[in-house]
């Protein structure tokens, strides 16, 4: 049951808005290109995922890590997405109080998930390189499924908090959602009263479960240049460091935009639309899912080698038709 004072209606659903400013004959188009969007995200992880299931070579811990990046990268657009969709195709946005609330803990557990889950990746990489002896025997399979296995369950500690307390808050009658899906600030910015304290919480605990893990991807990655620097060769150098700039970038784009997007109602001289806000939290939650499936297949070795085969078998009855 929703909380709320006798002068404030009770809110029973919301109604996702989308893009405030985008007009109705673009809605079609729109929703067509979230559809293909969501479809080349799906099918693309799931690549990772069948080959992975199939190709017992290469179940190995790094790989184990990809695959959980895969699946947590086809959750959340699973999450996010269909309802967008229905809402550009049919005018159908609306969700109830307690479906809203189950997409905003997804939507936050997804983001707490792929953080923990490059923060793994770092830390693989890091006593791949730094102990380069002790790794076989320290990250087996076993002990990167056990991590794994940990980083899904502690995800959901931080959203789960908030999923507490938010049913108990009034809200005022108002029922859109100035976003693509239901999120903590777009559902606070509902509530009645003043929020300045409610926002201040939820941005500290996004704080701190996304830049608790950056901080240390961070401290591993120095270490990691640190060590390369003072053992590796030139040609090793080469490869260490395009891994580098290659999971940099990922790294990047996953939390730089979202700083700004968390941090710009702290910043008077830092304005941002709704449509500009909404189009940052499509760019960081949708753009790394998208390329993600590219950037391991195609540098890879092993991944390579496993679909150039069926690439090339692809090719060949592509040319007969």
């Amino acid at each position: 049951m929703i909380q709320a004072d006798d002068n404030y209606t009770q809110v029973s659903a919301f109604v996702i808005v989308g893009f405030p400013s985008l007009q109705p004959e673009y809605f079609d188009i729109v929703g067509w290109f979230f559809f293909f969007l969501y479809v080349t995200i799906v099918l693309g992880n799931l690549l990772l995922v069948v080959v992975f299931a199939l190709e017992h070579s290469i179940q190995k811990p790094m790989y184990i890590i990809m695959l959980s990046l895969a699946l947590s990268d086809i959750g959340f657009p699973t999450v996010a997405l269909p309802k967008l969709i229905a809402r550009y195709w049919w005018n159908d946005g609306r969700l109830s109080f307690q479906t809203c609330l189950f997409q905003r803990h997804m939507i936050h557990y997804f983001g707490s998930l792929n953080s923990l889950i490059l923060l793994t990746m770092a830390l693989d990489r890091y006593f791949a390189i730094c102990f380069p002896l002790r790794y076989p025997t320290v990250m087996t399979n076993q002990t990167m499924t056990g991590l794994t296995v940990l980083t899904w369950v502690v995800a959901h500690i931080f959203p789960s908090v908030s999923s507490y307390h938010i049913p108990t808050m009034s809200f005022c009658g108002l029922n859109k959602i100035m976003n693509v899906f239901c999120d903590t600030r777009s559902v606070v910015a509902l509530v009645c009263g003043d929020i300045s304290r409610k926002y201040m919480q939820s941005f500290a605990t996004a704080l701190f479960i996304l830049y608790v893990p950056l901080s240390l991807i961070v401290i591993s990655y120095i270490a990691l240049i640190v060590t390369v620097l003072h053992v590796d060769s030139g040609k090793g150098l080469v490869k260490t460091f395009s891994t580098f700039a290659t999971q940099g970038c990922i790294i990047s784009i996953y939390y730089i935009p979202r700083f700004f997007v968390y941090a710009a109602p702290l910043f008077p001289s830092l304005t941002m639309t709704h449509d500009k806000r909404i189009a940052a939290t499509l760019f960081y939650s949708l753009f790394p899912p998208l390329i993600n499936p590219f950037i391991y297949c195609l540098r890879t070795k092993e991944i390579k080698q496993i679909l150039r085969p069926l690439l090339t078998l692809l090719k060949g009855h592509l040319m007969l038709l």
